[in-house]
């Protein structure tokens, strides 16, 4: 029988299909989303005038080893899966002794065994961290990484409010790595 309504809809180029064409046409299969591996998450933490999100793809471990092997040493990681991790504040934060302005980055990230280099890019809508871009880095730093208490099959990025501002905990295998933020005035 033709074209099903779901190849037409899905095409670059093509008839245009409106509500009406829609609710009167006849279906002759049904689309299932693609599933991926890596599903998409959100970490976000609110409060009064302050607002941080971070939507990342969420890799599983799989039974792989994970930090110096599937993501080596010393190399440039997305900080997540599929399109590179993205952070947006409404307010400026303090990050080691620098200062991110408000805005929305490209989160990337190179682990170490003791150490992660934690990188803010201006460069946004990047698929992995293939094009990756140092001259558009608008904040580095260093913090400290640590055996975390228990086993995470997934990447987990989360927050935690402390006095001066919030901790952003990235979490995956035996690794944790917390960074601070200080809200500035």
């Amino acid at each position: 029988m033709g074209q099903t309504i779901a190849q037409t809809i899905f095409q670059d180029s093509g008839p245009q299909i409106t509500d009406r064409d829609l609710n009167t046409a006849q279906v002759d299969s049904v689309i299932t989303p693609i599933q991926r591996a890596s599903p998409i998450a959100i970490a976000t933490y609110k409060k009064a005038k302050i607002y941080i999100k971070v939507t990342y793809g969420q890799p599983s471990k799989r039974g792989r080893d994970i930090f110096g092997k599937l993501e080596p040493y010393g190399q440039i990681w997305r900080t997540g899966s599929n399109e590179a991790t993205e952070i947006t504040t409404i307010q400026d934060l303090q990050i080691g002794n620098k200062v991110l302005k408000a805005g929305t980055y490209t989160l990337f990230t190179v682990p170490d065994k003791d150490k992660w280099k934690i990188i803010f890019n201006s460069d946004l809508g990047q698929w992995g961290a293939y094009t990756y871009d140092p001259s558009k880095d608008v904040l580095t730093t260093e913090v400290s990484s640590t055996n975390a208490e228990q086993l995470y099959e997934a990447f987990f990025i989360a927050f935690n409010q402390i006095t001066t501002g919030v901790e952003m905990i990235l979490t995956w295998d035996k690794t944790k790595v917390v960074i601070p933020m200080t809200f500035v005035n």
